[in-house]
């Protein structure tokens, strides 16, 4: 790829804010490192302005105005080519209960799910249920339920967040991730928390999950997790590459639980260790996943307005 005017979206308005920021760092320094001219734009809000000679915008936001098609609509009114999926598909996977819709009209296997309200009293199915904000990442506000008398406290964390809350059968099994590059599965990741289930501190704080890649799994269940992981990234119309999390259970059976359509990129992130199993590089990844987004939406002679 020639030397280009590259600037990556980093920060922005979400919980995951600290999150983008360093995983805007991390990219940042990968194209430098390629030879790209690089500005780092420090999101705040829908009126962030790119440099002049913008080529292309790397999408380094997570969560809300990042990957919920707000900052793509944006973009794509400016006429500057982004990365990743467009503003439809971005916003179909990040509302997990749109998402949930799509798997299962298309066949995709996701574990049992109801949509209450503040008014809900009870869970509307029996423990042990998982309690979701629809539009969060990062596991926030998430709480499993495991007997009733939990119900109301993990109603009202998730309420916290968005309004009505999606409440999931839960599925226990071995957690896995699985990223998707172009049309092509990568290897499988498994997460392993030292305690208790990936939520936001075992994500974050070092030490506390050990991850595989290659997950070591059972003769025949990495091909079905890649396979449901493929299904779920095209039934939601997810364009360049996206991030899959599935739960296996003990039957080996996958079962889908949502599509990150911005996932971390650090160099210790989910996608890239499933990369370098590939073996593509940090670097090469950034620069594969703004080559794809190339081809899809045009190199852009265009400067940014």
């Amino acid at each position: 790829m020639r030397p280009m005017r590259i600037s990556v979206l980093k920060g922005g308005i979400s919980a995951e804010r600290e999150v983008s920021l360093r995983t805007g760092a991390a990219v940042a320094a990968a194209f430098r490192g390629l030879g790209h001219d690089v500005t780092e734009v420090l999101v705040e809000g829908e009126d962030f302005r790119l440099p002049v000679g913008c080529e292309a915008v790397f999408i380094a936001l997570h969560g809300t105005f990042g990957e919920d098609g707000e900052v793509q609509r944006i973009l794509e009114g400016r006429g500057v080519p982004y990365t990743g999926c467009g503003p439809e598909s971005s916003a179909r996977a990040f509302d997990k209960l749109a998402s949930k819709r799509a798997f299962v009209a298309a066949g995709v296997p996701t574990p049992e799910f109801a949509v209450c309200g503040p008014e809900t009293d009870r869970p509307p199915m029996a423990p042990p249920v998982v309690v979701k904000p629809p539009r969060q990442g990062s596991s926030v506000g998430v709480t499993r339920v495991t007997d009733g008398a939990r119900w109301r406290e993990a109603l009202g964390e998730a309420l916290r967040f968005d309004d009505p809350v999606l409440v999931e059968r839960m599925v226990f099994g071995r957690e896995l991730t699985v990223g998707v590059l172009g049309d092509e599965a990568l290897p499988v990741v498994e997460i392993v928390p030292h305690e208790g289930f990936y939520d936001y501190a075992n994500k974050y704080t070092a030490g506390r999950t050990e991850y595989r890649c290659p997950a070591p799994l059972p003769p025949g269940a990495t091909e079905r997790v890649q396979a449901a992981a493929l299904a779920a990234h095209r039934s939601l119309g997810c364009e360049v590459y996206s991030r899959v999390d599935v739960l296996l259970d003990a039957d080996a059976a996958p079962w889908v639980l949502e599509v990150n359509t911005i996932p971390g990129m650090t160099e210790t992130s989910l996608l890239p260790k499933a990369a370098a199993a590939k073996g593509i590089p940090f670097a090469a990844l950034c620069e594969r996943i703004l080559g794809l987004s190339l081809d899809l939406r045009g190199g852009s002679d265009r400067k940014a307005r």
